[in-house]
């Protein structure tokens, strides 16, 4: 099967592509290291497996509508 397929396939039945699946993951991971820990955002950032801290931010504002820092303090 190639990739594109696979994506294809992916989306008709997730409703989104693989790679937005993958960060929907990640940012629900990091929401609960924010509600559970007192790690850093870099520390969270690096756990959730982005890139960087600010690749980090701007996936999470994108999917939650907050930043992560706003995102903990409304805990």
């Amino acid at each position: 099967m190639s990739r594109y397929h696979f994506a294809s396939l992916f989306k008709q039945s997730m409703g989104v592509s693989p790679y937005q699946f993958i960060l929907m993951q990640r940012v629900e991971r990091a929401k609960q290291l924010l509600k559970q820990s007192e790690l850093t955002l870099t520390a969270i950032a690096s756990m959730c497996g982005f890139a960087n801290q600010s690749h980090f931010i701007r996936r999470f504002r994108q999917w939650v509508g907050v930043t992560p820092k706003v995102f903990r303090n409304l805990i």
